[in-house]
């Protein structure tokens, strides 16, 4: 051992021999003093042998018998104004990453004392001084050693996870610095210090390695604080590397050392927060050609697993695919593999909504990215994405998805095609078909939100008058032309004729020259008869009231008069023809309910009938099961006239000066008169006989027993869900409009057994019309009567809806089992309280 190192280690060790053991207050500030001389301040350049040898070898055991020895007693033997100086010093100038790992293992070793609360003032004093930073430094510098492995490992999870051991130990008493939301931007702030002397270092022709910095990113990162470390380096970076390629470069090689189980959260966090492709490009160089995990995330994780992104990242991430010709060939195949998923027929029934949209805008911006020699070069693949696609969006049973598969359609065909080939669609425009069809065009880079600058000078000021110049300056240009229409205006006022009065023509008719018929016979006549649009429009606006004035007349050609209005094509575009149809069908359904609904549900199933008729029937008899089971209008009117009536004769009798008096006596003896109670102020309702009660089983019992046979044209399994859907829709209303009915159990027991075998369709429509059946049958079914009649089957019911409502892909379908999920907790509930 040399003579040098022989002096210090003895120095040393009688300096922890003194700390320890002695009592004078004088010996113990000469030991730390003669300490104090190995210690270099933080930019110290050449230390000498001896300072080499005692931060080497003893600098860490001495801090430890520092932290051991610190109490409120020992303190006092120091100087008051000399304790930061003799003791805080040792922590502050000496080599970081021991420090730090003394401090912390100190503060996690200890209970809550004067020796954990010394240390944490420390740390954090450590912390504010941009020792971190130092720390990170030295660590980059030596990553050569090979000792620095392990001591690399134990430093990343410390520095990472401080905030974790902070609040662990300190609980309630931790400090603002060790939250999570000040101190990782406060790392970030650490990390690009590094990377500013970084720089330096490269352009004084040094070689340095950025690899811890690298993994300390991405360890922090993968921990899910991304957004407050990332926001702290982006704007910065985002200034450093619009003109200097050295930056881009230290841009470049920091995302390329991430190690490739944390590059996920770091890649993700820089598209996210990238103002535009072109920063993007600066900040990730060609990641995705040279990393495969960068290339997966980028190219298909983003735009196909993932839907929560906004348009601007979107943009901003295929505008970077699109940014070079070595990326180009990426985003041909990003387009290919969206329009792939865009046309599976699978995946729309089995994706929600959302995700469709999303990967519907995601083509439309990919497509806007291509040079046009590029779409002349694939554009026969393309089209036949787009034809797939959009014959699997037009046979969706959702009006939603069908329109997505219009706009998009329109925005491809306007792109791969030219002139009189491009695909047009008639359609309701709505806020997102137009924000689908903005996308269509490229974002320009001036559009761009530039990074916040962290310091600015006095040009802002300068920068907010000239925009208020400019702003009265268009104020005033504004001003000029209104001006000169309102003279024009007034110059035409004068002009004009005020004598000539308009005619009111708000009273006037419009002149017809066909009567109304007056008789049903002459109704069934014009419709199976006539060719005149004006007789036929007459007569089916009367076809209602014409119906319910006269049942007697109605019920003898009531099967004839469904028949003929099933049939009746809107041949001359009557105005509101579908309605007035259905009304008039409605009203002979409710006049003459058996035979009528016997012949619609024959009808049904059926050869020779469209699809609308069929709909037509279904929508007919869940209307006039919606009407019987409602109280009879024209009692309930009568009661309310009757009601109208008293309440007017009531009225004038107070407003007679004759009845004055009795007035004032009524209200005297009001007054005066104590009353425990009080009658009804209008009368009572009077209870009428459910006419659907009688009669409900001829609704719903047909069109669930001629659903199988064999004669049946339909696989409605198969070929038709949207006509599936329906029928389960409608046999669900009429079960709802039969509560309270006897034959209500018979009704939602059917309705069980035939739903069992679809619960799981492929089709959404389908599932969700399953789904309303449920929650009909619990909503119309005594609960008692079901939990005796079909409890085994509401156990399944059960375990089917809990699977439904975590794993099925559509929002709609999740809500839905949910709410039937809590109608049988509550039937539990009810049947509990039954028993005690």
């Amino acid at each position: 051992m040399e003579p040098e190192n022989l002096e210090v280690r003895c120095l040393v060790k009688q300096a922890i021999v003194t700390l320890s053991s002695s009592r004078d207050s004088a010996e113990i500030t000469r030991s730390l003093q003669s300490m104090k001389q190995y210690l270099g301040g933080p930019e110290s350049a050449a230390p000498s042998p001896k300072s080499e040898e005692f931060v080497n070898t003893h600098y860490s055991h001495f801090l430890r018998v520092l932290t051991s020895n610190l109490s409120a007693d020992w303190l006092l033997l120091l100087p008051i104004d000399q304790e930061k100086e003799l003791f805080d010093y040792f922590f502050l100038n000496g080599p970081p990453h021991q420090a730090y790992l003394v401090l912390l293992d100190t503060i996690t070793a200890t209970s809550p004392s004067l020796r954990q609360e010394r240390c944490v003032q420390i740390l954090e004093q450590f912390l504010r001084e941009g020792r971190m930073a130092q720390l990170i430094w030295e660590v980059c510098l030596k990553h050569t050693l090979p000792y620095t492995a392990s001591l690399r490992e134990t430093l990343l999870n410390k520095i990472s996870a401080l905030p974790d051991h902070m609040a662990n130990k300190l609980e309630k008493n931790n400090r603002a610095i060790f939250y999570p939301k000040d101190y990782y931007p406060l790392l970030g702030q650490e990390m690009l210090s590094v990377l500013e002397r970084t720089c330096e270092q490269l352009k004084g022709g040094m070689d340095c390695s950025l690899s811890f910095v690298s993994q300390l990113l991405g360890k922090v990162c993968i921990q899910g604080h991304t957004d407050a470390v990332l926001q702290t380096l982006v704007p910065r970076l985002t200034v450093l590397t619009q003109t200097d390629c050295i930056w881009q470069r230290i841009c470049w090689r920091l995302v390329e050392n991430v190690p490739e189980r944390w590059m996920e959260n770091v890649v993700s966090g820089l598209v996210r927060l990238a103002a535009g492709p072109e920063v993007l490009s600066r900040l990730l160089g060609s990641i995705v050609l040279k990393n495969k995990k960068a290339e997966f995330v980028l190219t298909h994780k983003f735009l196909l697993l993932q839907y929560q992104h906004k348009n601007s990242v979107l943009q901003s991430l295929l505008g970077y695919l699109a940014g070079e010709k070595s990326r180009g060939c990426l985003l041909i195949e990003v387009l290919k593999k969206l329009l792939e998923t865009w046309g599976n027929s699978s995946a729309l029934r089995h994706t929600p909504i959302e995700q469709q949209l999303y990967i519907s805008k995601a083509i439309i911006i990919s497509l806007a990215q291509l040079t046009n020699s590029q779409v002349q070069e694939h554009k026969a693949e393309l089209l036949s994405g787009m034809m797939t696609g959009m014959e699997c969006h037009l046979d969706s049973n959702l009006p939603r998805v069908r329109q997505l598969g219009m706009v998009v359609a329109e925005c491809l065909s306007a792109r791969l095609n030219s002139g009189d080939h491009r695909l047009k669609f008639q359609y309701a425009e709505d806020d997102e078909s137009r924000e689908l069809q903005s996308l269509s065009t490229p974002r320009p880079l001036s559009s761009w939100k530039a990074p916040p600058q962290q310091h600015r000078d006095g040009g802002s000021q300068v920068e907010s008058r000239q925009n208020a110049a400019e702003g009265r300056q268009n104020m005033a240009e504004s001003r000029q032309p209104v001006q000169r229409v309102q003279d024009t205006e007034s110059e035409s006022e004068l002009d004009s004729d005020d004598e000539l009065i308009p005619y009111d023509l708000s009273i006037d008719t419009e002149l017809q020259r066909s009567r109304a018929p007056v008789y049903i016979n002459d109704c069934v006549e014009v419709l199976m008869t006539s060719a005149d649009p004006e007789r036929i429009e007459i007569t089916l606006k009367v076809v209602e009231n014409l119906i319910r004035k006269n049942p007697t007349a109605s019920r003898e050609v009531s099967v004839q008069f469904a028949k003929i209005l099933l049939h009746l094509e809107d041949k001359f575009n009557i105005s509101g023809f579908v309605g007035l149809r259905q009304r008039g069908l409605v009203a002979i359904t409710v006049t003459d309910i058996i035979p009528v609904t016997q012949y619609l549900t024959s009808e049904f199933y059926a050869v020779n009938y469209s699809l609308s008729q069929r709909l037509d029937i279904l929508d007919v008899l869940a209307l006039a099961a919606q009407e019987l089971s409602q109280p009879d209008s024209s009692q309930r009117t009568a009661n309310e006239s009757t009601f109208t009536e008293l309440l007017r004769k009531g009225a004038s009798d107070l407003h007679d000066p004759s009845q004055q008096w009795k007035k004032i006596i009524k209200e005297r003896i009001e007054n005066k008169t104590r009353r425990f109670a009080k009658g009804t102020s209008r009368p009572e309702p009077k209870a009428v006989p459910n006419r659907l009660s009688s009669v409900a089983g001829h609704f719903f019992f047909p069109l669930i027993k001629n659903y199988d046979r064999p004669q049946t044209p339909f696989d409605f399994l198969a070929e038709q869900p949207l006509m599936m859907g329906r029928l389960i829709h409608t046999l669900a209303i009429l079960v709802y409009f039969s509560v309270n009915i006897p034959i209500a159990i018979h009704m939602g027991k059917a309705l069980l057994d035939f739903i069992w075998a679809v619960r799981y369709h492929r089709d959404v429509y389908v599932r969700q019309g399953t789904l309303f059946a449920v929650s009909s049958v619990l909503l119309s079914v005594p609960s008692h009567l079901l939990l005796t009649e079909v409890p085994d089957e509401l156990l399944e019911l059960r375990f089917w809806l809990a699977d439904v409502a975590e794993n099925d892909p559509d929002e709609g379908c999740r809500g839905s089992a949910l709410q039937s999920l809590l109608l049988l907790e509550n039937f539990k509930k009810k049947l509990g309280a039954i028993t005690e």
